[in-house]
């Protein structure tokens, strides 16, 4: 029997990304407690804001869990600072931890434990391939990984891809590195009939329509820009009958984004939704005619996943880690060309038979995923050490 306390702190009341990870890994972790030997535990570090403010009290949806939560009364951004250099305060604040066996970091960043043994998820180096796509905070996690590399014992990353920039860039060993595959929030059962008539009454938007789609951050490495200049196109020179959907939050240098929808001649039929609730997310994914994502770089591309789990054609980047998701279930193409893009999506919409060949291997593909195969590959990584 071991203990292993995942770090909860990356999820928030609406994850994405690397907070849809955390959430699932925990609940798939949980199950498993029931039939193999180990015990979960949670850790937990309040925001700055909050911890500035003297609130340490833990989140409602990390104590939804019913897990043990363990909560470090130090916000990231300090721990970070204190790992930097030695300090007595890291073997005074390490208690809060409840002394696991192993301590596992969710987003590029491990607490330096001196008894525990230390797991840290790497989910990809954009920060160090392509320092332009991320923001000024997001940059500084080159050294913050640099710096927990010393004491880290071993990484978890999620694609092939992302190992393999892990050992280039890191100068990791290849050994020290488990691959633990991403599943979709989705199974393909996930909506009803009824439940997709409630949604459609809920949301004020016109599915009589055939829309394309996209879901995601909306910010430069998602390449977002080359999905409206391929619209605009198609527009233009076939008169398609399509809108554009783009559902997510705002990100880092978003407003370009911003600019091209409003210079755009069929502005009128491009939407962004902002962010919904999964069930919302889901009915649009299963409506549309093709799920468009050009992402310039991946360290899995979960939406990809998400789209072919509920049966939507998609239509996706020829880099990074997507390859392994998609297998043959895809239509791969050059992100940087929009003229790719363009003529990919006026193949998918004028050929249904492509169409119902792509939902059919898409869903097969999908089957592969689950996050029960998540959480196994996790408890291997941590056996692996413990």
């Amino acid at each position: 029997m071991f203990t292993v306390a995942v770090d909860s702190t990356p999820l928030t009341s609406q994850p994405s990304g690397i907070g849809l990870y955390v959430y699932n890994l925990i609940n798939a972790l949980k199950i498993l407690q029931s039939t193999e030997n180990f015990k979960l535990q949670i850790v937990y570090q309040p925001r700055l804001k909050n911890w500035l403010q003297g609130k340490f009290a833990t989140p409602y949806f990390i104590n939804e869990f019913d897990i043990p939560v363990y909560t470090l009364p130090i916000p990231v951004t300090i721990s970070n600072i204190l790992s930097k250099f030695s300090n007595p305060l890291l073997s005074y604040y390490e208690q809060y931890l409840g002394s696991p066996d192993i301590c596992h970091g969710t987003d590029h960043v491990v607490y330096p434990c001196d008894k525990s043994l230390k797991v840290m998820t790497i989910h990809d180096l954009t920060f160090i391939k392509y320092p332009t796509f991320v923001n000024r905070i997001v940059r500084t996690y080159a050294d913050r990984v640099k710096q927990c590399l010393k004491w880290t014992d071993l990484i978890i990353t999620v694609s092939e891809s992302s190992k393999k920039d892990i050992v280039h860039y890191l100068k990791v060993s290849p050994e020290k590195i488990y691959v633990t595959p991403l599943a979709s929030r989705y199974n393909p059962y996930y909506l009803s009939v009824p439940m997709m008539q409630t949604l459609e009454q809920e949301i004020n938007f016109n599915f009589t329509k055939p829309y394309l789609l996209f879901v995601g951050t909306l910010e430069p490495r998602k390449n977002i820009i080359n999905i409206i200049s391929a619209f605009n196109w198609l527009k233009q020179k076939y008169k398609i009958e399509h809108q554009l959907v783009l559902i997510g939050k705002k990100g880092w240098n978003y407003e370009p984004i911003c600019t091209a929808i409003d210079n755009s001649p069929w502005k009128d039929e491009i939407y962004h939704l902002d962010y919904l609730s999964n069930q919302l997310v889901a009915l649009f994914y299963s409506k549309a005619d093709v799920f468009l994502y050009p992402s310039h770089y991946e360290g899995f591309g979960l939406p990809v996943l998400e789209a072919m789990t509920l049966g939507t054609p998609v239509i996706t980047s020829n880099t990074s880690s997507i390859p392994e998701v998609t297998g043959d279930a895809a239509i791969l193409i050059n992100p940087n060309e929009y003229m790719e893009l363009a003529d990919a999506i006026l193949k998918v919409i004028s050929d249904s038979q492509l169409q119902q060949d792509l939902i059919k291997r898409g869903k097969t593909r999908a089957k592969l995923f689950s996050w029960e195969r998540t959480a196994r590959e996790t408890l291997k990584a941590y056996r692996s050490i413990s």
